[in-house]
């Protein structure tokens, strides 16, 4: 099916004339959004999520498993624009351990603190709603102090980008000029609180992404603002109440894929292989959260067994194992602190999750040692 689904306009930048694509507003039209294509596709994706909604009760706290879903998507779709930090690498650094490479882990903390505040917004009765606003907000929090610093934090781009090639002339996309922007994303946003009804939210939230993506409004971060505003979209339409899928996994995982769906849109039309390519991923990634979800509870049950048949079990070691699942990688005197007791009390029991093999040691010293739930740790970075 081919369909114009925008217009061209002269741009010039970096004294280069271009032709900056302007796409037009949702939803799609001439002709209008095939269903039938991906209809087969919809309700498994939409069961998934219901799945992983219902599984999320096997665990004793839906913390956790927030916990550990936001960190993976935050390293997720940060990789997905280059960043090389680890899970790992994370961890270590909340838990206040050396990191070699601060400047990719920066920008994981700085996304994990952009997803807060966004989540905040929208449950909060006088929060901002979805809207330019919202992720200009987030957007800053996105880009403070890290490699995009001096990349307009917070702000609608007022110069022409320009996607893949070493110039704007050889350039593989080149989106609207700035001067369209604002237009385009009230038109976006407008959309999101007025969208016809006779399209599902899933399709919806598809449609959402491709044109944020297409729009690209910022002069760095779009892409991981356009997968945040996903799990925005999915909480704002009532999809999964709690932000435990991590849909870059799959994006990751089918990059050039990705890429090359979002293209098509703006070439040929074909807002239909996006869409369906979109409910597959999110028909996946709900399925492996929802794997996740079992191995997590199922690991800490059986080391919750583990602790409660030992004769050496105390009430402070108890309490550490609770916080286990939310401080993976830690030290005594963070254990002394959380649990507002003794050093020597914290310590013992420390060391009695050491003697059954819940924690491991992770620096063979006497002294300053730091502690790790590997068993666990495994588990977030499959």
């Amino acid at each position: 099916m081919i369909r114009n689904t925008g217009t061209y306009a002269t741009s010039t930048t970096l004294s280069e004339t271009v032709r900056a694509f302007v796409p037009y507003p949702l939803p799609p039209a001439d002709p209008p959004l095939a269903a039938a294509a991906f209809a087969d596709l919809k309700q498994p994706a939409e069961l998934a999520l219901a799945r992983l909604s219902a599984v999320s009760g096997l665990a004793p706290s839906v913390d956790w498993l927030l916990y550990s879903a936001v960190r993976k998507e935050a390293l997720l779709t940060s990789q997905i624009e280059g960043t090389q930090a680890t899970l790992v690498d994370l961890l270590d650094e909340e838990a206040g351990f050396k990191v070699g490479n601060t400047d990719d882990v920066a920008e994981l903390t700085n996304y994990l603190r952009a997803f807060r505040w966004v989540q905040a917004q929208l449950r909060d009765p006088n929060g901002l709603p979805i809207s330019v606003r919202l992720l200009c907000g987030a957007h800053r929090l996105l880009l403070d102090g890290a490699r995009g610093a001096g990349k307009q934090p917070g702000e609608l781009r007022r110069s022409q980008n320009w996607i893949g090639g070493t110039r704007p002339g050889n350039a593989a996309f080149v989106p609207p000029p700035p001067e369209c922007v604002p237009e385009l994303l009230t038109n976006l946003e407008r959309f999101v609180h007025a969208g016809p009804d006779d399209l599902a939210p899933l399709v919806k939230i598809a449609l959402v992404h491709a044109q944020f993506e297409t729009i690209h409004p910022f002069l760095d971060g779009n892409g991981r603002i356009g997968r945040l505003l996903i799990a925005a979209l999915l909480e704002h339409w009532g999809l999964l109440a709690e932000p435990l899928m991590y849909l870059s996994g799959y994006l990751k995982q089918h990059q050039a894929e990705y890429y090359r769906r979002l293209s098509l849109i703006r070439t040929e039309g074909d807002w239909e292989s996006w869409v369906s390519f979109f409910l597959e991923g999110v028909a996946v990634a709900a399925a492996q959260a929802e794997q996740s979800v079992v191995a997590i509870a199922s690991l800490i049950a059986a080391d919750r067994r583990k602790l409660l048949q030992s004769s050496k079990a105390s009430p402070a070691s108890y309490r550490l194992f609770e916080l286990l699942p939310m401080m993976p990688r830690f030290t005594v005197d963070q254990v002394r602190q959380r649990l507002s007791t003794s050093f020597p009390t914290a310590n013992a029991a420390v060391q009695t999750l050491e003697q059954l093999d819940i924690v491991a040691e992770l620096t063979g010293q006497k002294k300053n040692r730091s502690y790790s739930y590997p068993a666990y740790i495994d588990l977030l970075a499959r």
